[in-house]
């Protein structure tokens, strides 16, 4: 994939649906793919859409709003911080104002963010966006070999870190090309975040940014070698406030949000920022939650509404008995398809109905729910309003029910993938977003998923690439050939497995096996080392030299 550039003769058109825009660093507009390649893009289908206006700054429908619509309402809060949203405001706008005056920050120019969840790695989301900037966000996991990538890619000058993370991210300023500044919050180091914030004022102006200006670049996980980056407008923002979780969750001001997904994530972004706020709610953002914390933190703050995975629907399920969660009254799940007996467990001992669905960090959020009494157990569900969804057949023809096929959808938002032609030539099909997933459909418009078409693995809700491990592995001494595949796992979906030809057969074996474990685990994300390890003479190939893959997959499932 090549590196993007800018040559900063041109934005958006001033003709485009947005306006002109108002970004003086038009790196993003430069990398977009041709609006020919863009998927169909239909607001008619809500009123709420359709109203959208042509000058949007999320921040300001957001933050500003709710602001002055219920200042002295709760916010966001953790154990220590408990912020109204006339208190979020004044923060965000302090850190606004560090990013202009201290960090020469501009409308386009890209910034870094690295947190796990808490209360000030929003402000700082809320202040890149009220500067007109682009937020790149990134998983608090991943590794300076990852974060170089990333921040390359996006020619990232300046990022926000908090202090806890900042190691990985500093070794990667030192092979990254753009990377200078680093600016650590939540830390007590010199020339921090929030000394910088002291002197600042209260009250920021925000740029007024075209409604189709890009606000975010989204890395996905890399499930065919590097991580693609996926560009959203804000007005991809605020549709999915109003599709995601408008016509699905349908939250109050009365709620209270929590859930296990990083902010990081297109999911929890939207889920624990992103929904709250649109409606004036309240969210509780906990930088990571064990099963029994999860049910502690809900009870003490009696929390309504719950974002996690399948995962931990299963681990919570045997502790609700001794320790039920009244408060709850919505629960969603994504990140993995949600197993059947899963929503049956968790329903039977909670009596409350897991909202599934699935959603695509190139779509930014959800679009195919199941919503209260139309819930099917087993179901993905249906599309939500806004978005239209269908199986496509090998001729690339709608499946008849029952059919299993390739996941389409199309809506308010859809996937633009930065400076990659090749990749958007084939996620996006005559104005069709498809997803890799298989889908069947039923008589009564139901989606039930299948399998994932590419060699995704997806464990415990995360996404992950095994074209990457197997690159790791490879770096070793002691790796002559490898592959790796999904395994089924009953208590995370899948698990990684690792096929190893090693250097010396007479090394295979547990101690071998360890040692590429922690490998992988020192390399990149830990999350994505192989859980399992098994060695073999040579890996089964074509004539043309390709590792196949079923066959591997037989095999493990031979092992069972």
């Amino acid at each position: 994939m090549p590196i993007p550039t800018s040559h900063g003769s041109h934005g958006y058109n001033a003709s485009a649906p947005g306006g002109p825009t108002a970004h003086e660093d038009h790196f993003a507009a430069d990398n977009l793919p041709p609006v020919a390649s863009w998927p169909d893009i239909d607001y008619s289908k809500l009123p709420e859409l359709a109203a959208l206006g042509n000058r949007i700054n999320c921040a300001t429908a957001l933050l500003d709003k709710g602001a002055q619509d219920f200042p002295d309402r709760v916010a966001i809060f953790d154990d220590q911080v408990r912020w109204t949203y006339k208190e979020l405001l004044e923060t965000a706008n302090q850190i606004a104002h560090v990013l202009v005056a201290d960090l020469s920050i501009r409308p386009g120019n890209r910034v870094l963010l690295r947190s796990a969840n808490n209360p000030m790695y929003a402000a700082c989301w809320f202040a890149v966006m009220k500067v007109g900037a682009i937020a790149v966000a990134t998983m608090p996991l991943l590794r300076a070999r990852e974060l170089t990538y990333m921040a390359d890619f996006a020619q990232v000058r300046v990022a926000l870190c908090d202090g806890k993370l900042v190691d990985e991210l500093t070794m990667a300023r030192d092979s990254a090309e753009h990377l200078q500044d680093i600016v650590c919050f939540n830390d007590a180091r010199p020339n921090n975040l929030d000394g910088r914030m002291a002197d600042k004022p209260k009250t920021f102006t925000n740029v007024d940014t075209a409604a189709d200006d890009v606000c975010i670049i989204a890395f996905t996980s890399g499930t065919t070698g590097p991580p693609k980056a996926c560009m959203h407008f804000h007005r991809d923002v605020m549709a999915v406030c109003l599709t995601s979780s408008g016509q699905i969750i349908k939250p109050t001001a009365a709620d209270i949000f929590t859930g296990t997904p990083p902010l990081a994530f297109t999911y929890g972004l939207g889920g624990l920022l992103l929904f709250p706020l649109a409606v004036g709610a309240s969210v509780l953002l906990v930088e990571g939650y064990t099963p029994d914390s999860l049910i502690s933190a809900v009870n003490r703050h009696k929390v309504t509404i719950l974002f996690t995975a399948p995962t931990m629907y299963r681990t919570l399920t045997t502790l609700t008995a001794a320790t039920p969660m009244p408060s709850l009254r919505i629960c969603n799940s994504a990140g993995e398809a949600l197993p059947k007996p899963t929503w049956d467990d968790w329903h039977g001992a909670t009596g409350l109905r897991i909202h599934d669905g699935i959603g695509a960090t190139e779509m930014l959020h959800t679009f195919i729910a199941g919503h209260g009494d139309n819930i099917r157990p087993g179901a993905t569900g249906r599309t939500i309003p806004g978005y239209e969804a269908r199986v496509l057949n090998d001729l690339g023809e709608t499946a008849g029910i029952g059919e299993i096929g390739r996941l389409a959808v199309r809506g308010p938002t859809g996937c633009r993938y930065m400076a990659n032609p090749e990749r958007q030539a084939t996620y996006v099909v005559a104005g069709w977003n498809l997803t890799g997933d298989s889908y069947m459909q039923d008589e009564n418009g139901y989606f039930w998923y299948q399998a994932r078409t590419d060699d995704l693995i997806v464990s415990a809700g995360y996404n992950i690439s095994g074209a990457e491990i197997e690159a790791v592995l490879l770096e070793h001494d002691g790796v002559a050939d490898c592959a790796v595949i999904a395994s089924p796992n009953e208590r995370r979906g899948q698990i990684v497995k690792a096929y190893v030809v090693p250097h010396n057969p007479d090394q295979a074996g547990p101690e071998l096996a360890k040692v590429l474990q922690d490998h992988v685990k020192a390399t990149i994300a830990p999350y994505k080392y192989p859980r399992a390890v098994e060695f073999i003479d040579q890996l089964p190939r074509t004539a043309t030299g390709k590792v196949q893959r079923f066959a591997l997959r037989a095999m493990d499932s031979d092992n069972v």
